[in-house]
């Protein structure tokens, strides 16, 4: 199994950018899926973005055209740009590996208006 961390998170205000890693513990070159999720309070878990090894990449309609996901082979670091925030945005955000059942300890993520 590999060991995920995730950093980056932060408070920001509206329309402000934060960028997310997740540092894995050995090569993900061969870790089919590598995912962000998020989770609000009171709220069920939701996927933010997916990139395959072959570096597809899919987005939730919530964050598409504001998030990007992204990885560094050389770092085995995947990363999540986030771009014009919004209060809504507020959670805490996992990084995964759904195929190895990895998963980060999640970093908060606070938006403020």
């Amino acid at each position: 199994q590999v060991q995920l961390v995730e950093s980056g998170g932060g408070l920001v205000q509206a329309g402000g950018s934060l960028r997310l890693s997740c540092a894995a513990s050995g090569s993900i070159l061969s870790i089919n899926v590598m995912a962000w999720d998020r989770q609000a309070p009171g709220k069920q878990r939701e996927l933010v973005a997916v990139i395959t090894s072959g570096g597809v990449t899919n987005y939730a309609d919530s964050v598409k055209g504001r998030f990007t996901i992204s990885r560094s082979i050389a770092k085995n670091t995947v990363y999540l740009e986030m771009n014009s925030l919004k209060a809504e945005d507020t959670a805490v955000y996992y990084c995964h590996a759904p195929t190895r059942g990895s998963w980060g300890q999640g970093t908060q993520v606070t938006v403020s208006s």
